[in-house]
């Protein structure tokens, strides 16, 4: 059986009869975990594109990124917003991207104040805006769970995720994340408003970072231009104290220091 291209298998096999699978909602939230912290961080993280399989990176591009990815257990307000910084090339420094949930700023020096962004801006090679800042998945999208897929050396749960309000980014997103007691992200597959498939994205090289194995590797393909791929590779993450007002088009404007 198949629905809309994904694998499909059912649940009453393998055992599966008498244990029943963890509810849609608890798997992204799980899974969002491993993709970000409960807490505000900061980050560098490195894109490279490359045109083939076989070819040396044609662009690098360096972020120095903040984030408060913030869902609160009991009661309380949640929070999704981040600071980019950009380091390299040279020529891009004092360039600064805002988000506010999907809501995108850019400020640059020679500009007078920030101006609304698409989070579907390229930003290099395959990356978009919206590729750099981490998705909240459980308050962007409602989730069903499908079925079970291979995924690598194991099996994932497949999750299909349809976007809550038109102000996410992708209508459709197909969602694979390992099954057993770390709900790691394995892949993404990202679906246009006429459900055609657009990018794909690989969580790669879990590593222990901030009390969890999470991915610091990300390689993201956009299935309409070739074989071309590029490569976001994530270091220096750390906790850091983050208050809100570092996450306001005011602060971007005096430089974002």
């Amino acid at each position: 059986m198949k629905r809309a291209g994904i694998p499909f298998v059912l649940f009453c096999v393998s055992g599966w009869a008498d244990v029943a699978p963890p509810q849609a909602l608890e798997i992204i939230r799980l899974a969002d975990e491993v993709r970000s912290p409960n807490k505000p961080f900061r980050y560098t993280v490195t894109i490279q594109e490359y045109k083939s399989a076989t070819s040396q990176p044609a662009n690098k591009q360096i972020l120095d990124i903040s984030m408060r990815f913030i869902k609160p257990e009991k009661g309380g307000q949640a929070d999704a917003r981040s600071l980019v910084r950009f380091v390299w090339p040279p020529r891009d420094r004092g360039k600064i991207m805002l988000s506010d949930w999907y809501a995108l700023w850019f400020y640059t020096p020679e500009l007078r104040r920030p101006i609304p962004i698409s989070p579907q801006q390229r930003l290099l090679g395959q990356i978009s805006n919206g590729d750099v800042i981490v998705t909240n998945f459980e308050y962007a999208y409602h989730a069903e769970l499908v079925g079970e897929a291979p995924c690598g050396e194991t099996l994932c749960y497949t999750l299909d995720l349809k976007r809550k309000s038109p102000a996410a980014t992708w209508p459709r997103i197909v969602y694979w994340v390992e099954k057993g007691g770390d709900y790691r992200p394995w892949k993404a597959e990202y679906y246009s408003l006429d459900n055609q498939l657009v990018k794909q994205v690989i969580y790669q090289r879990y590593q222990p970072v901030l009390g969890k194995a999470r991915p610091t590797k990300i390689v993201v393909q956009d299935l309409r231009h070739g074989k071309g791929y590029s490569v976001m590779e994530y270091s220096n993450i750390r906790f850091e104290s983050l208050p809100v007002s570092h996450f306001t088009k005011e602060y971007i404007q005096r430089g974002g220091n």
